[in-house]
């Protein structure tokens, strides 16, 4: 069996770069990697990406949403996920089963104990092995996510009032403290490449491979 590794954290931690940075790390050390992305990673997943990121899609419930998401992750799983790590590849994914429930569980207010059941239907109840968590503060994740573009040009998520964004990084923090055997917290402030340094120190400790010493 492969080591299922997840990015997680509000708009504009630096995830998604964190995410692609390890996985070209890792992959010059001979480490077969799948790096993937959530909503997406899939055909049929990237469609419904499309239709859950439009801003100009104002009146999706916050029910049909997560179980678009929840959708796109049931096909990502069964025919992405769980093959690659079947096969012993390192799974990198940017976002997974927690974004539903910072997102659309502390975010939108949908109860936790159906989301989890949703999510154990739709995954199969595989979880992560390891889970990196870039927090950072919402003002400054949005002011990056902004980058100088005016807000119509921004998705339908990071288009919500700043105080769904800041349940959502509350959400993180909360289910970060309830697992933190899986978890670990990263300072999204860190310089790029600091910040990168020290997930490789993380991931040479924790992954069940032989790594070449760090870095």
């Amino acid at each position: 069996m492969g080591f299922f590794i997840t990015f997680e954290g509000p708009e504009g931690s630096g995830k998604s770069t964190q995410a692609r940075l390890l996985a070209e790390w890792l992959r010059d050390r001979g480490v077969d990697v799948l790096l993937t992305r959530e909503p997406g990673g899939t055909p049929v997943g990237d469609r419904i990406r499309s239709i859950l990121l439009d801003p100009h899609l104002d009146h999706l419930s916050p029910e049909a949403e997560v179980l678009l998401f929840s959708a796109s992750r049931a096909q990502h799983v069964r025919t992405l996920i769980r093959p690659a790590l079947e096969a012993g590849r390192v799974v990198i994914c940017d976002r997974y089963a927690d974004s539903t429930y910072a997102y659309q569980g502390y975010g939108r207010g949908l109860p936790l104990e159906d989301l989890q059941a949703i999510t154990r239907f739709a995954t199969g109840g595989l979880k992560p092995d390891l889970t990196l968590l870039i927090d950072v503060p919402v003002e400054i994740g949005l002011r990056r996510k902004r980058g100088g573009s005016g807000k119509d040009d921004w998705n339908r998520m990071e288009q919500e009032r700043l105080a769904y964004h800041r349940r959502v990084r509350e959400g993180y923090l909360k289910l970060a403290e309830q697992e933190p055997q899986r978890w670990v917290i990263l300072d999204g402030r860190t310089p790029l490449h600091e910040l990168q340094e020290h997930i490789r120190a993380l991931i040479t400790q924790r992954l069940p491979l032989n790594l070449p010493p760090h870095p």
